[in-house]
């Protein structure tokens, strides 16, 4: 696929990183000659240097045959105004903008063709406050990502000594629960200086101590799930209602309102040093929200305003060092969970199996909504793990016995990677959004055995250690023309 990005900033780079290694076509689109220069010394890709909303620029980088256009700068009006030129001008099928005003994705006329021209908009900030709202539900997963409309899920979880199924085998936790739409898909373990290690989940294979566990499960049993791999004996899961916010930025603003919605659910505090923004927290977020001026890093304060009684401490200021530092802090000082907002994917690295229990990419945190319009196939959801090593993808069966390799066909007599596990199947749900729902079956989470036959509009969800099998298992479910 031929793909323009405009902007080399933190996101297109993101971007950049994910699609170069798909041996896509891409182009970058920046006025910041050093920083293309950078790129390019980095990854396959070509940069042009120049205005991304001038003609002469996107049609250098290739617009008259470019298949989709991803407009990232960092202002809202350039992503959107290329956009514009790129249908008008050079008829670009796909365009994706990056806009952090949230009107515009209420106002639909404004995206529409006749308006902007915007086939789908990603805002960073409403990303990221969905996904920590996500960890809140459940305090004891590191990652939480959705499947099929909500219905199924995707959650790691580091396992805990003493808890119910550690120590023993994958088998003996299917065979314990055989009723519950279970399946786990990877185990990554710890080993002495080296990485962590993918660990395939055979029915021998151990769970042990502080391995990061990912498991699929239909969206009413994840609660169990992860207290049968982190909670010790019979003791009831502790729910996050303290959470102090460490930078009133606009990531902190929009999750600061976001918990603001459920009045007395939440005991939020907002930490920000600059005090002209922090007048503007406080008249902006409900009066129940407590804005305090001061260091997200300064012991002091956060003593004072009782850091050891805090369920969850989120640091999402713009600064890598600041937000590693007052998280380690704050985890010392006796807060229970702590998530650090961290840019810089070496950093990311580093923080991997630390006191810091979350490391947070906000690239990382949108680019599924990316990836799902550049894969091939009807791809509904992608979401990009382990530091975009590994993904999980979930594909609508289409087709019938005659255009499709799949449908009708057992799950063990698909030619299928040797390390690509299929997760969950969910039947039943509408093809279109018109569809009545007196007209639909109530929709089923099936955990999928070497007997299961494929269905068309089954959705399947993957989970793929390894992003370079990305393409064997599209090529699998693509259908033959003779279908359309």
């Amino acid at each position: 696929m031929k793909i323009i990005i405009l902007g080399a900033g933190r996101v297109g780079q993101s971007v950049a990183d994910s699609l170069v290694s798909e041996r896509n076509d891409i182009t970058v689109i920046d006025t910041d000659a050093a920083r293309l220069r950078d790129l390019e010394s980095r990854y396959d890709l070509r940069g042009v240097v120049g205005n991304g909303i001038e003609p002469s620029v996107l049609a250098e980088a290739g617009a008259q045959d470019t298949d989709l256009l991803i407009a990232c700068a960092a202002q809202d009006e350039t992503n959107l105004v290329c956009c514009k030129v790129a249908q008008l001008m050079f008829n670009i099928p796909k365009r994706i903008a990056r806009v952090r005003s949230t009107g515009f994705q209420t106002e639909e006329r404004l995206v529409a063709p006749e308006g902007f021209a915007v086939d789908r908009i990603i805002c960073p900030e409403q990303s990221l406050t969905s996904y920590i709202g996500k960890l809140i539900e459940y305090p004891e997963a590191m990652q939480v990502r959705e499947f099929a409309g909500g219905r199924a899920c995707l959650v790691s979880v580091r396992a805990r000594a003493g808890a119910p199924m550690v120590g023993h085998t994958v088998a003996e936790m299917r065979n314990g629960t055989p009723e519950v739409a279970v399946r786990l898909v990877a185990i990554y373990r710890r080993f002495p200086d080296e990485p962590d290690r993918f660990v395939a989940c055979a029915g021998e294979t151990r769970i042990e101590p502080g391995d990061e566990v990912f498991v699929l499960a239909a969206r009413e049993h994840i609660a169990h799930v992860l207290a049968t791999l982190h909670r010790r004996g019979a003791t009831a899961v502790r729910p996050v209602r303290r959470i102090m916010i460490a930078g009133g930025g606009r990531v902190g603003l929009h999750l600061a309102l976001a918990l603001g919605k459920e009045p007395g659910r939440y005991l939020v505090k907002i930490i920000e040093d600059d005090g002209a923004r922090c007048i503007e927290l406080a008249s902006r977020l409900p009066s129940d929200v407590l804005v305090l001026q001061g260091d997200t890093t300064d012991e002091n304060l956060l003593g004072d305003e009782s850091i050891d009684e805090i369920d969850l401490f989120l640091a999402l200021t713009d600064d890598d060092e600041d937000n590693i530092m007052s998280c380690l802090l704050a985890k010392r000082m006796g807060a229970r969970r702590v998530l650090a907002l961290i840019n810089r994917r070496s950093y990311a690295d580093l923080m991997h199996g630390t006191q810091i229990d979350i490391a947070l990419s906000p690239a990382q945190a949108m680019l599924g909504e990316l990836l799902a319009y550049v894969r091939q196939g009807d791809v509904q959801a992608v979401h990009s793990l382990r530091r975009g090593v590994a993904e999980a993808l979930e594909i609508v069966v289409r087709g019938d016995r005659k255009t499709s390799r799949v449908v009708g066909r057992k799950v063990s007599e698909l030619s299928l990677p040797r390390d690509v596990h299929i997760g969950l199947i969910v039947r039943g749900l509408p093809e279109s959004p018109e569809v009545s729902a007196d007209d639909l079956r109530e929709p089923q989470v099936i955990i999928p055995r070497s007997s299961t036959v494929l269905e068309s509009n089954d959705h399947v969800v993957f989970f793929l250690p390894h992003k370079r099998l990305v393409r064997d298992v599209e090529k699998l479910f693509r259908v033959s023309a003779t279908f359309f």
